[in-house]
């Protein structure tokens, strides 16, 4: 239920290999997707999640360097430095440098992958870059505009940078709710309707959900939640069926804003479309992910995650 790798039978099979301790399934995933960034990013991301508590990624590039693991070794480093540095270990700042270095030798192998340079933006709430923000923001905040422009120059619509991006923005990372909402409002703005970066408003709202608020759990029962809710229900979720694999993290995201909002008949229809595969986010932002969102799934008319 919880894998990752979703309805991706190849990445399925490379997370079982990396498991094991072996990288030949991943390094061809990886070069597969070279074509298509999103699947790149993605599955890099996932098999260096697998990989980061091992020494595969350090073995591979050592044994047999190249563009594939020299990503991997940039994606794991990312990971273990954004790891230690949620610990608040001292350590997090010599993770930082190494990852910033991996990511810097994956982008000379391969300088049209935007991959590694979100890894570099994935860390740049350490360095905290202060470049002014563009017109249309009402609280301008500064931050790695810079950096993003330049992936964005590769990859207008890359998914993977603008939730980086917006992450930097959060309160837990050193910003504001304030800041968080109204660079997620201005990033979905500028999306197309039926893009799936309409949803980095709902990903900001959980990622500032304040449990001790006055009427915290009613929040996406506003008109102003609802709304947007609805919107990407009807112009981005019917795209869904062509992706080539399941959008799970998305389509978690929505199926808990319309649970939330009360529109138990929509949430139904994207959890249904979810298939057997489930997200821990954003269930995981309000207590033990698999008793929330079986609760959410049962009042939808379905069984719990994982049941016949």
């Amino acid at each position: 239920m919880w894998s990752p790798a979703a309805n991706d039978r190849q990445l399925a099979q490379a997370c079982m290999d990396v498991r094991a301790g072996r990288y030949f399934s991943a390094h061809e995933v990886l070069k597969e997707a070279r074509g298509d960034f999103e699947v790149r990013a993605h599955r890099s991301l996932v098999l260096a999640s697998e990989a980061a508590d091992s020494d595969l990624s350090e073995r591979w590039i050592a044994e047999e360097p190249g563009p594939e693991a020299a990503l991997m070794w940039a994606r794991v480093a990312m990971i273990r430095a954004l790891r230690m540095a949620d610990t608040d270990d001292r350590r997090h700042e010599a993770l930082v440098r190494i990852a910033r270095t991996a990511a810097e030798r994956a982008t000379q192998l391969l300088p049209d992958d935007p991959t590694p340079w979100v890894c570099q933006l994935a860390l740049s709430r350490f360095q905290r870059p202060r470049d002014p923000a563009p017109q249309g923001l009402l609280t301008a905040p500064t931050g790695p505009w810079y950096l993003f422009a330049h992936i964005l120059r590769t990859d207008p619509w890359h998914r993977e940078a603008h939730h980086r991006f917006l992450a930097f923005f959060f309160s837990r990372n050193g910003g504001s709710a304030s800041a968080s909402w109204d660079v997620a409002a201005f990033l979905g703005q500028r999306a197309a309707a039926s893009s799936p970066l309409r949803l980095l408003p709902l990903v900001a709202l959980v990622d500032e959900y304040n449990p001790t608020a006055l009427l915290a759990d009613r929040t996406w029962e506003q008109p102003q939640w609802t709304s947007t809710a609805l919107s990407i229900h009807r112009h981005w979720f019917p795209h869904v069926a062509d992706y080539r694999f399941v959008p799970v993290v998305d389509l978690s995201y929505l199926a808990h804003a319309l649970f939330m909002a009360k529109r138990e008949f929509e949430a139904r229809e994207v959890f249904t479309a979810m298939g057997p595969y489930a997200a821990r986010m954003p269930w995981s932002a309000f207590g033990p992910p698999e008793e929330h969102l079986t609760k959410a799934r049962r009042s939808c008319g379905l069984p719990a995650p994982g049941a016949a």
